[in-house]
């Protein structure tokens, strides 16, 4: 194959002689430059755009698809990811190693943590990117990337560019979607391996994520449970013994009802999932209902409670409005909302956007386990905040006067 050739005579290599004709330092002649370019396609399909979080730092999320373009290259190891903005020397961002390994998909249980990523020949890896802005400064207007691999003979290869412009695109501002309480931010945005983020959906021809700021609302109590004291065993409680179950979902902003499902069943709290028919609304939330706030900005609400859902297609409705209760309905394991905002009414073919809360009350942080443990320690210390995004295990709460 001609391209095959071509990498075989492109060495980066250079000869002694020739560094001392030309006068280069040793330090020169001793470090060559990794052996020559890897044949991979680097795309970048979504714009991000910067978004203040509940850190105090604002951030940028976004994907790089790695395709392995030659069958004739064998495996590609990805060994490094550095990021630099607009035209700065030094990385913005540099991941090796295991921090590499947290922008793709975990590992399987017990398997130990690899230092680098395979691409195997004619296969594509994607990489979830979620940058840290510096304190205080603007957002980048431009990024670069530089990508290392050891190819199939153990010679290092390399891309410098991907590059991307960062969109200036404002997060969409949000108002309550339930009142009072205190819910846990779970697989929320920061979190490259939730099933939000890291769900790729492929539909008509289209490779896009709907769930890139996704979160999954889950009440708790006081103590910081998700279910109420003197339940008894997780596998047998009942919805009723999940302290969110029930609560009204309010409409986050005026908007349009653009596509609304109710009637459908709901499942036993933590049993066993059916793979979904299709990657769906109808598929995958259950009950629900899509709202448009603005132009080619729609928010979904999935796994609303049977019978609850109070808004119909077509209908306008106001900001506070209650638009269904939470519930179990769909592919889910427990009482949740789930939350988030795209740029169409349907799940497949539509991108995730950014998204922050006018004002609620960041309480504290809080995992999954914890939540689900009956006496794990709980010290809710209440921060009020406004425009900022919840991060993945947040516990927020919410006015309901606002």
């Amino acid at each position: 194959m001609p391209a095959d050739s071509a990498r075989g005579t492109a060495r980066g290599t250079i000869p002694a002689l020739a560094c001392a004709a030309l006068l280069w330092s040793a330090a020169a002649c001793a470090a060559p430059p990794p052996a020559q370019q890897a044949p991979v396609e680097a795309r970048i399909p979504w714009a991000p755009a910067a978004v203040a979080a509940t850190d105090g730092r604002a951030h940028l999320a976004y994907e790089l698809h790695l395709s392995n373009f030659y069958r004739a290259t064998g495996t590609l190891r990805l060994t490094r990811l550095e990021v630099y903005a607009d035209d700065a020397t030094a990385p913005l961002a540099r991941f090796e190693g295991e921090a590499l390994q947290r922008l793709t998909a975990p590992a399987a249980q017990g398997e130990p943590i690899a230092k680098d990523i395979p691409i195997e020949a004619g296969q594509r890896a994607v990489l979830f990117v979620w940058l840290d802005l510096p304190r205080g400064a603007a957002a980048p207007a431009r990024l670069r990337h530089r990508i290392e691999f050891v190819d199939a003979r153990g010679a290092r290869t390399w891309i410098d560019g991907a590059a991307l412009t960062v969109s200036n695109l404002a997060p969409v501002s949000l108002g309550p979607p339930l009142a009072g309480g205190a819910w846990m931010a779970y697989e929320g945005p920061s979190n490259a391996q939730s099933h939000h983020w890291g769900s790729v959906v492929a539909a008509n021809g289209e490779a896009t994520i709907p769930q890139r700021y996704a979160l999954d609302l889950i009440g708790l109590d006081a103590q910081g449970r998700a279910v109420r004291a003197g339940a008894g065993e997780l596998a047998k409680t009942r919805h009723g013994d999940w302290v969110g179950y029930g609560a009204p979902v309010l409409a986050v902003a005026d908007g349009t009802v653009r596509a609304a499902r109710d009637g459908q069943p709901e499942r036993a709290p933590l049993s066993p999932q059916p793979e979904p028919a299709a990657l769906s609304a109808d598929d995958l939330y259950g009950n629900y209902v899509i709202l448009e706030i603005a132009p080619r900005v729609y928010v979904h609400y999935a796994h609303l409670q049977p019978g609850s859902v109070a808004a119909r297609p077509g209908e306008r409705v106001r900001r506070g409005q209650v638009v269904g209760r939470l519930g179990q309905s769909g592919n889910t394991g427990g009482p949740h909302l789930h939350l988030h905002v795209s740029n169409a009414a349907t799940f497949e073919q539509s991108e995730g956007l950014p998204f922050v809360f006018e004002r609620f009350q960041a309480i504290g942080r809080r995992s999954i386990g914890e939540a689900l443990a009956p006496d794990a320690a709980f010290a809710p210390a209440p921060q009020a905040r406004r425009a900022q995004m919840p991060l993945d295990g947040d516990v927020i709460g919410f006015d309901p006067a606002r």
